[in-house]
């Protein structure tokens, strides 16, 4: 696989864990664990499939046997033991619950359990994403900055997003604060906190997802500067130029990149 198609499953893995971590929830929350996507993510692995009484197990086996088996429930445990084990603890018969040996078995998993809910899920992710190759070189970058360009000239919008959060993932931006949110466009940047507790965003990156306009303000803009995220607005519509347009904005990005890492 290339580069770009690697870093395309990494931020969907990244994107489904985030899924599926929403729906995580304390036992009385009500909430139930989104078992569709995790399955996704599951299939991606290498953990097997196998039912085991009426659980949905996940293996992953080492050289010496079994290493962990993931329990597809709301608890979404990691186990290291065996199947069957797995099976007498999780969905005991009665038969077994007549055994004492059993019961505290069935009462206490502590010696089997590595981890449950957000670490068992970021147990996953984090394997998952230790198998792709996100090795890269500069022709690597310059291939998404020409699709970004081409997409950007085609006005085909999802093109110019998928090229705008593969920069956003190498360059480790992120989404704003609600304040410069803007409807109809996407808008992502660096992001970082200062001890005040005022949010700093920038570089700026504006995507009008109507009128195909790509713009970029090089400077950061505090969470509480109510004029300069005015003037980030009025950039955004039209009402004044920015610092970076068009194709200026993926050259930008691009030797960004170049900076960081090459």
């Amino acid at each position: 696989m290339s580069f770009k198609e690697n870093l395309l499953k990494k931020i969907k893995i990244d994107r489904m864990s985030k899924v599926v971590l929403a729906s995580i929830g304390q036992p009385d929350s009500g909430k139930k664990l989104d078992k569709e996507t995790m399955r996704e993510l599951l299939e991606m692995s290498p953990y097997k499939f196998r039912q085991e009484r009426d659980l949905d197990l996940y293996i992953k086996e080492a050289d010496n046997g079994i290493e962990k088996i993931l329990v597809l429930d709301n608890d979404l445990a990691i186990y290291k033991t065996t199947a069957e084990d797995v099976g007498m603890r999780k969905s005991p018969t009665v038969k077994e619950m007549l055994s004492i040996r059993n019961i505290i078995k069935i009462l206490n998993d502590k010696d089997v359990v590595i981890s449950k809910k957000e670490e068992s899920l970021r147990t996953i992710q984090n394997e998952l994403i230790e198998m792709i190759d996100l090795s890269f070189n500069k022709s690597d970058i310059e291939e998404i900055e020409k699709d970004g360009l081409n997409d950007l000239e085609k006005w085909d919008a999802d093109g110019v997003i998928e090229c705008l959060s593969m920069f956003a993932e190498l360059l480790g931006y992120r989404s704003p604060p609600k304040a410069m949110k803007i409807i109809n466009h996407i808008v992502i940047g660096s992001l970082t906190k200062k001890e005040s507790g005022e949010i700093m965003f920038g570089p700026v990156v504006i995507y009008s997802t109507t009128n195909n306009y790509l713009k970029l303000i090089d400077e950061q803009i505090g969470s509480l500067d109510k004029e300069k995220i005015e003037l980030m607005h009025n950039i955004a519509v039209g009402k004044e130029a920015a610092p970076f347009e068009g194709p200026l904005v993926f050259q930008y990005l691009k030797e960004e990149v170049f900076k960081r890492n090459l």
